[in-house]
């Protein structure tokens, strides 16, 4: 009896180990990514300076993407080779036509740019007849299917899909937004879910996310896809899955009591007004005013009586916003968009429409699902290894005509099932770590200024609580430092931390010999993501080259824009150092790419 104590105790303790570890994984991730968001709703407004012109062969190729242009024009214009093995979709669609893109996908085909175009085209036809509500019932069915996040991840899908069927009458589907970015199949998941729309557009169902939105493409992943996959005609489909993205509905309410909607609410949200504009205009001026008013003013974004206005932040705060413990609503500053909602402000909308439950995505669930505000809220994510693999499961809901939901989890991996559970959490923890560590010494400058202001003495050594209150005045990632610091400092034998010790084994990787200020190689890497964003915008042969004049321009816009102070001359002289080969371009991409954070015992390992 003992002996069997002793083993429970240790199980019980080990458990809790790798829980606790598990859990400051996910708010690493989670902390990064949102302060990654938070920027780019930052940068959102400088694009505005950047206007995109199309040339005369762009002027041509976007009558293709008007409402006017029919299916055969599609063929007219584009031709299908012989060579071409893959689906070749006749319209109406089938569910034939479905299972004929399934199977292409499984065997990592594309379908033809032309095809792309006429679904894209036809897709937009049936959004454009749709409200920006959906109202759908279970008398139908038996039960109806809720998917979250999917981020580009066809595993997940398909996953989903052998579990629980196809989208067919009997089998109804909500897909809750975020369907791009991040994973390596986008563009496949969206062709499935709008083939299966057309087949069943009474029975799939599709909200729209914060990231259907062309600003979130280009930082994120799913622009460079495009391009990749669609060399010929890559432009001409995003153009028209940027219009396709601006129809998609807002919401979707189930039996007049389940509201199923990408982000969340806050204390303005109103139904009746959200299914009267016109929400193919509202979101981009949403995402613009937001940022311009949080870089002139620093303050959570007014209530405006204009009615568009109005609108573009009632759409915000849907597709933006998080749920969380405290009453009130609040200002959501670690995404820099939408906002905080506690349990009153759901119980109070609930109250008004009559509602029993809310189901939101947005977020990544260790378990793919949560449940909060006393059941009240749900949030769905799908996207199972969302940051890396074992990070995260993914789940979808089941729901019956009385509204009980059943949670079904899943873990795509080809990798971590053949590691026991310590070595995933191993795996995870490791990713983690290193994906801070770049960011505390992105950032070395200003921490150090924090410690240097904390310590006094010059002894070089910081208290705990000092240390992790600098941590978080400089990073604002609202993380739990103390628990960090054996992971990131190293401790001294009286007690203190050695504060410089945070940057041992770290340094920032430069792309020429030359000797370069070390305050602009922090700045480069610090703002690598964001220029490169920019840079992305400008380049509209995406050959991934600009002049050395458009990226001096570009470069004191940004500095203006976001408050940053460097070396001008510096700037222009290391670009012109770039320039290999003297023909006026540089690289960007392989120019901002090569100031990273690179870590010393990586490297002599490999």
């Amino acid at each position: 009896l003992r002996a069997a104590l002793l083993i429970q105790r240790w199980y019980r303790a080990t458990m809790a180990r790798i829980e606790m570890r598990r859990r400051y994984c996910l708010n690493i991730f989670q902390s990064i990514e949102y302060a990654d968001e938070q920027a780019q709703l930052q940068v959102s407004t400088l694009l505005f300076f950047f206007p995109v012109v199309p040339d005369s062969k762009e002027s041509s190729d976007l009558e293709m993407t008007e409402s006017s242009f029919s299916l055969a024009e599609f063929e007219k214009r584009i031709d299908v080779p012989d060579s071409y093995y893959g689906p070749r979709l006749k319209f109406p669609l089938t569910a034939a036509d479905a299972n004929a893109l399934l199977d292409a996908f499984k065997n990592e085909e594309l379908l033809h740019a032309r095809y792309v175009l006429q679904l894209l085209h036809e897709t937009r036809r049936v959004l454009k007849e749709m409200p920006n509500i959906t109202y759908l019932s279970t008398s139908y069915s038996k039960e109806i299917t809720v998917c979250g996040d999917l981020h580009g991840k066809l595993d997940d899908l398909l996953m989903i899909f052998y579990k629980n069927g196809l989208p067919s009458e009997k089998n109804p589907y909500v897909f809750n937004g975020d369907f791009v970015d991040r994973g390596d199949n986008s563009m496949e998941i969206l062709i499935i879910l709008f083939a299966f729309l057309l087949i069943y557009p009474n029975d799939l169902h599709l909200n729209r996310g914060n990231h259907e939105d062309y600003v979130m493409n280009v930082r994120y992943g799913f622009t460079r896809e495009v391009l990749r996959k669609y060399r010929v005609h890559g432009k001409i489909i995003l153009y028209l899955l940027e219009d396709v993205f601006s129809w998609l509905p807002l919401a979707t309410v189930v039996d007049s009591k389940v509201l199923i909607l990408h982000g969340g609410i806050s204390d303005t949200t109103d139904l009746d007004f959200l299914n009267l504009f016109e929400r193919s205009k509202t979101y981009w001026l949403a995402t613009f005013l937001l940022a311009l008013w949080d870089t002139c003013c620093g303050q959570p974004f007014p209530f405006c009586p204009h009615l568009l206005t109005c609108a573009a932040s009632q759409t915000l705060d849907i597709l933006w916003s998080d749920p969380r413990n405290q009453r009130g609503c609040v200002p959501n500053k670690l995404r820099g968009g939408g906002c905080y909602f506690g349990p009153d402000i759901t119980a109070k909308l609930f109250e008004r429409y009559n509602l029993k439950m809310l189901i939101r995505s947005h977020e990544c669930k260790q378990e793919g699902y949560e449940i909060g505000h006393g059941g009240k809220v749900i949030t769905i994510f799908s996207a199972s290894n969302y940051y890396e693999d074992g990070s995260n499961r993914g789940a979808y809901i089941k729901l019956n005509p009385d509204l009980i939901p059943r949670f079904i989890q899943y873990q795509v991996s080809r990798n971590t099932c053949r590691q026991n559970l310590q070595e995933r959490i191993n795996t995870v923890e490791g990713a983690a770590l290193k994906a801070l560590r770049e960011k505390i010494y992105a950032n070395k400058t200003e921490l150090m200024e924090a410690f240097i202001s904390k310590d006094l003495t010059g002894t070089g050594k910081l208290s705990v609580s000092d240390w992790a209150e600098a941590m978080e005045s400089v990073l604002q990632l609202e993380l739990p430092w103390r628990t960090l610091r054996a992971q990131l400092a190293r401790l001294s034998a009286d007690g203190y931390i050695e504060y410089t010790s945070c940057f041992y084994d770290l340094e920032i990787e430069k792309p020429v010999e030359e000797q370069v200020q070390p305050s602009l190689v922090e700045t480069l890497c610090k703002y690598r993501k964001d220029l490169e964003m920019i840079f992305n915008f400008i380049d509209k042969d995406q050959s991934g080259l600009i002049s050395l004049e458009e990226f001096h321009h570009t470069w004191k816009l940004f500095c203006a824009h976001m408050g940053v102070e460097t070396d001008d001359e510096a700037i222009v002289k290391l670009a012109n150092t770039i320039d290999y080969n003297k023909d006026g371009n540089i690289d960007f991409s392989e120019f901002l790419g090569a100031f990273h954070v690179v870590h010393r015992l990586d490297r002599k390992t490999n």
